[in-house]
């Protein structure tokens, strides 16, 4: 069986984070949620090791089920790191959002895992294998889909500045994309049209990481910000797709419980 592109996207996507990783150490964008104490430096090199080692893992088939839950058990322990920041100030939401990057890819990691799972998880986590698994990642992307909606709305100011100049109406495009991602959260969950809801939220997940993230890497190569960012949306966006490629056996105009 060929290899999906969206694998093939998630599994350089974690590498590249995991690049990142060992070159910036410490002072690496990517893991901020990790508490600056004795030996947090260490814990970015080992985070940036792990995503090297699952994103490698995830292309070549005989280490596919090993990657698979190694990234799992890697981005719940993210998560739930990231945890403690969301409970302190719930009203935030730029905390609401960040674990919704981690779900994100959570989900395109679990479906992976539902697909390929082994036997320890048929006899020991059975709500993660196939079709039970495959709805629960569904639900994780739903969940961020609705955090990255409402930080539009939220963060219109921030969100327009990064729209590209080229681009006309910033603004309306800030709101038109945080509704779109609330409308096809409200797809999924509702199964009004799931997969077309699906595809086209991965593909407007990629037209931000391609319109936005790109140039600005071109422009700042030196900024390890927009390096990040790039590699992040990324990943978001190829977590997706490996979700909405779920629905390959749903009509692309149907309605289906979820």
């Amino acid at each position: 069986m060929p290899i999906q592109p969206s694998r093939v996207l998630l599994a350089i996507a974690m590498i590249a984070i995991g690049i990142i990783s060992l070159v910036y150490g410490n002072s690496s964008f990517i893991w901020v949620a990790i508490p600056d104490m004795p030996g947090s430096a260490t814990l970015v090199y080992l985070c940036g090791l792990i995503a090297i080692a699952a994103g490698s893992g995830l292309i070549w088939r005989p280490y596919l089920l090993l990657a698979c839950r190694v990234l799992v058990a890697f981005l719940l322990l993210w998560l739930l790191i990231k945890l403690p920041y969301l409970l302190g100030t719930p009203g935030r939401m730029a905390n609401w959002e960040t674990c919704g990057e981690t779900l994100a890819i959570l989900a395109g990691a679990l479906c992976l895992l539902a697909t390929n799972a082994g036997d320890w998880e048929k006899r020991n986590l059975q709500f993660v294998v196939g079709e039970k698994g495959i709805r629960l990642a569904r639900y994780l992307l739903i969940a961020a889909l609705v955090t990255f909606g409402l930080a539009h709305f939220a963060y219109a100011d921030m969100t327009a500045s990064l729209v590209p100049r080229w681009l006309p109406f910033r603004y309306a495009l800030v709101y038109l994309t945080g509704a779109a991602s609330l409308a096809a959260a409200a797809g999924m969950l509702m199964g009004v049209y799931p997969r077309l809801a699906a595809n086209l939220e991965a593909v407007m997940l990629w037209l931000f990481t391609l319109l936005v993230w790109i140039p600005r890497v071109t422009s700042a190569p030196s900024d390890q910000g927009n390096w990040t960012e790039w590699f992040l949306s990324a990943a978001i966006a190829s977590g997706a797709w490996v979700v909405a490629d779920t629905y390959r056996a749903v009509p692309w105009i149907a309605r289906r419980t979820f």
